[in-house]
């Protein structure tokens, strides 16, 4: 169960936890349980170096299915003790830890057989004896692949790399022969270790480095790469970057001298390292236009945020003054392309329900919201729409503070398709209603912008009331349906 306040900014990013007021968090598991409490301390330690079977939840304390899940969990890591081991890993407390293995929802159960390196997610019912004959299950296939001499794959050894075994290793073996071609002649990013078949730390750095390169490739979609050379046979290489070491890890970019790597040697500091590269020399994220619930659903699913702007109509500012707020938002994304978010914007009114989800609804031109859309939170630009109001924004959001609220409905609503901006100034057409709203007590400004399916109709409301602020005037927008 989680108490305080509901707005709290609770691990909104990946690997941020953050409240504005104190979130008491109750984790799942205790030490009584036979469920083995596991973190990023004791993660490689219990499972990855493990011989055994392991079935892993990554759960939420939070999360109801999560907690309905929870005495079966319990059931049957005491019905497999002794046979398979049974872990748990509180996810949002470890989000790192989470996003390692691609976990985007809860609870999330992965099976660690032969291979530590290539987890299988369980797909099956959340019974205890649902989990223990999948449990099973996979322990009967680990002794079937050891009794006919099959080998977990690159996590069995240095042996299986000199042997060509591993076929579906993420880490590419490199050669004198082959290392200009791919690596020198390469635009991607190569992070390279060298190592010698008898060192220690190598063997210890393997199986971190497996798994950074599956998560690597599979984030970056190759464009950086992690690769191994033995440097006790491709001497000319060893000799070529002046190798006296083991390991020791080189980053190549094109055009650029090689740099030692020095950071930490654990997956996680890998791929932290890998993702910084890629960031660095990735382009700026796209900004679309929102004209289908395709472009919405696609942008935010794939990205830890997407930042959603709601700029004025075209009648209200003309292409150059809508050119202006697109500016700033390119600004802003080339500032913060490492954090890998999605960038999307709608004219006002165009995506009126989606305005209303977030707080927007109608008035307050140009806006902003941040969703995560894993958990259907937002936070609202509260300064001005501006590279340095922005700017304070998303540096509050990097760190984990502010404050959010929950989506409207739990869900982005239908979103309507439209055409995409044409880049040029709106087009005013004249309309017959203005009569008729002159006679309910509207001044009605000419001229009207017809846009399908609606006519858009800038209006002042004629009661003097409305016209005692001598600084700006009240312009309010009518949708008229014909």
């Amino acid at each position: 169960m989680v108490s305080g306040n509901a707005d709290c900014f609770d691990s909104f990013l990946l690997g941020t936890v953050s409240c504005t007021l104190f979130l008491a968090v109750n984790g799942l598991y205790s030490a009584s349980d036979d469920v083995i409490e596991l973190t990023p301390t004791n993660f490689n330690k219990e499972v990855i170096q493990s011989e055994s079977l392991w079935l892993v939840e990554f759960y939420a304390p939070w999360c109801g299915h999560c907690q309905r899940l929870t005495p079966e969990w319990k059931k049957a890591a005491t019905a497999l003790k002794g046979v398979v081991k049974v872990g748990a890993v509180d996810a949002d407390k470890h989000q790192s830890l989470g996003g390692q293995y691609g976990v985007r929802g809860f609870p999330t159960i992965k099976i660690f057989g032969a291979n530590k390196n290539k987890a299988e997610d369980y797909q099956g019912g959340r019974t205890s004896e649902a989990i223990v004959d999948a449990a099973l299950s996979a322990l009967r296939s680990l002794v079937k692949d050891r009794l006919s001499g099959r080998s977990g794959g690159y996590s069995s050894g240095r042996q299986s790399r000199e042997s060509g075994g591993g076929d579906k290793k993420d880490v590419v073996e490199l050669t004198d022969d082959s290392f200009d071609k791919n690596v020198i002649n390469s635009d991607d990013v190569w992070m390279v270790e060298f190592y010698a078949p008898w060192c220690g730390h190598c063997k210890n750095l393997e199986p971190e480095w497996a798994a950074a390169a599956t998560e690597v490739k599979e984030q970056t979609k190759g464009k950086v790469k992690l690769a191994a050379v033995d440097a006790t046979v491709n001497q000319m290489l060893a000799s070529r970057y002046g190798i006296r070491g083991f390991p020791t890890i080189k980053i190549f970019q094109k055009g650029e001298d090689p740099v030692d790597y020095d950071g930490g040697r654990t997956r996680s500091d890998i791929i932290a390292r890998a993702l910084d590269l890629f960031s660095d020399n990735a382009p700026p994220p796209e900004l679309l236009e929102i004209i289908s619930e395709d472009v919405l659903k696609t942008t935010c699913d794939a990205h830890q945020l997407c930042i959603i702007s709601v700029l004025p109509h075209i009648l209200d500012t003309g292409a150059s003054g809508r050119n202006s707020y697109l500016d700033v938002m390119l600004k802003m994304a080339e500032k913060y392309k490492k954090k890998m978010w999605g960038w999307l914007w709608t004219e006002a009114g165009a995506q009126s329900d989606l305005e209303s989800s977030l707080g927007i609804g109608g008035f307050g031109y140009p806006a902003m919201a941040a969703v995560n859309a894993r958990k259907m939170k937002f936070a609202l630009l509260k300064g001005s729409f501006s590279e340095q109001g922005i700017n304070e924004f998303l540096r509050e959001l990097s760190v984990g503070r502010g404050s959010t609220a929950p989506v409207g409905g739990g869900a982005f609503p239908k979103i309507h398709a439209v055409e995409p901006w044409d880049g040029k100034d709106g087009e005013a057409a004249s309309v017959n209603t203005s009569s008729n709203l002159q006679r309910v007590g509207f001044n009605v400004r000419q001229p009207f912008h017809k846009k399908t399916p609606t006519w858009r109709m800038i209006i002042q409301l004629g009661s003097k009331d409305r016209r005692r602020d001598a600084v700006s005037r009240t312009i309010y927008t009518a949708q008229i349906h014909v």
